[in-house]
């Protein structure tokens, strides 16, 4: 009993190793894929805007509050403005046609 459930229980687990094979997109598929990854890489542009502005806000924040308590603040580091990224738009590629 003990080695039949021992054979079941192997046959199983290297059943669980098998490969599946991999899925076949089609164009639409493949289209919305795209679209996915602009999305994707369009907020990740837009979080780092806004994580740019917050900076800038903790920055102007500590400059004003330090300049009231008579700190002496070194002057900020000169660095690029936020770019905000805009609206999404996604414009999709479109195949070349095939030449014969």
């Amino acid at each position: 009993m003990k080695r039949s459930l021992l054979c079941l229980s192997m046959l199983l687990a290297t059943s669980v190793f098998a490969k599946l094979p991999a899925p076949v997109l089609t164009d639409e598929a493949k289209a919305k894929a795209e679209e996915t990854k602009a999305r994707t890489a369009w907020t990740a542009k837009v979080t780092n805007y806004k994580l740019c502005l917050s900076m800038d806000r903790a920055a102007s924040n500590y400059f004003k509050t330090a300049a009231t308590t008579g700190k002496a603040v070194k002057p900020a580091a000169a660095l690029p403005a936020c770019a905000d990224p805009g609206p999404f738009n996604y414009v999709a590629a479109t195949a070349a046609p095939a030449v014969k």
